[in-house]
Formats: structure tokens, sequence, C-alpha cells
């Protein structure tokens, strides 16, 4: 299964839940329990060849790599 970014629409909360993608209706908000949640766009990392060695985002020294879900949100983050 794989996760999703979801945005909530009473705590306006953003979540990553682990979910069958037909079966996402009706989630609970692991926040407030609510089910208004939104699917959101999401991006994806990937690996090439030849990249630099910038932990998983491949942001670093160049590399402009795809970037992690929270690279991509600019939310501070590790990796």
């Amino acid at each position: 299964m794989p996760i999703y970014e979801f945005h909530c629409g009473k705590c306006e909360r953003d979540s990553e839940i682990l979910v069958r993608s037909s079966e996402w209706e009706g989630t609970k908000c692991p926040h407030c329990g609510s089910t208004k949640l939104a699917k959101k766009f999401s991006t994806f990392a990937s690996n090439s060849a030849g990249t630099t060695d910038a932990g998983s985002c491949g942001m670093g020294n160049g590399g402009g790599g795809g970037g992690c879900c929270a690279c991509a949100s600019g939310r501070p983050h590790k990796h």
C-alpha cells in the first residue's frame, strides 16, 4: 500500500497515511479523528545515476534531485 499525503479540513493539519489508493475515502485524520481529508498532490523522490551524495534529497552540492515530500513542502526535517 502506498503512503499518501492528506490535508484535514477540520484541524488544518497535513498527514502522511498508509492506505489503499481506491479505499482512502473515510480515512480518519490521525490528529483529530475527522474524516474531512483531502488527498494532496505529492512529489516523489528519484535517484538517477551520477548524482552526488547529498542524502536522500539529492538537493545538496547542485544535485537537484526530486526531493522527499518534506523537502518539497519546505517543512524543517532531517534525513
